[in-house]
């Protein structure tokens, strides 16, 4: 059984997400997403939340597993016994940043490979960020997220902008 394991902070999880997963079931057997934490993003929803929004969004899609990790990936993916990494690449930018952490990874665990996959064009200019930064300022997200995404988000930034 090939596992790929699609790991990300999903702050919060976008269309773009959820089309990388739907293309990543019809080449692997078993899509884990992982939802982490990060040093370096600030997140105002918790962890529980945005796992449970990711469960929400992706419960259509088959040979999906959503669980919540914190600490290095390499460590999640000896847990879950996979050695694939997905990930997504939208931009110039994104591959250098992610061609950083593919050499990261393998000198901290050689066994693991990355594979990459694009999005879909008409989804490739979302980002979480700019979604945040939208919701923030009570913009509309809907045409980003899904509606219980959207709703979320409506919700936690009602009041606090």
């Amino acid at each position: 059984m090939r596992t790929i394991v699609y790991p990300g902070t999903f702050n919060p999880i976008t269309n773009g997400h959820t089309d990388l997963v739907e293309r990543a079931v019809r080449i692997f057997d078993r899509v884990i997403v992982g939802v982490g934490t990060s040093t370096q993003k600030a997140s105002r929803m918790s962890l529980d939340s945005r796992v449970e929004l990711c469960r929400t969004v992706l419960a259509h899609i088959p040979n999906v597993e959503v669980c919540g990790f914190t600490g290095l990936l390499t460590e999640f993916m000896q847990q879950k016994d996979a050695t694939l990494i997905l990930r997504g690449l939208r931009t110039v930018a994104d591959f250098e940043y992610e061609f950083q952490m593919v050499g990261m990874n393998r000198v901290l665990a050689p066994e693991i490979e990355t594979v990459f996959l694009a999005p879909a064009e008409n989804l490739s200019y979302i980002s979480s960020t700019l979604v945040r930064e939208i919701a923030a300022y009570g913009g509309d997200i809907s045409k980003f997220v899904a509606p219980e995404v959207s709703a979320a988000m409506r919700a936690e930034y009602a009041g606090k902008q």
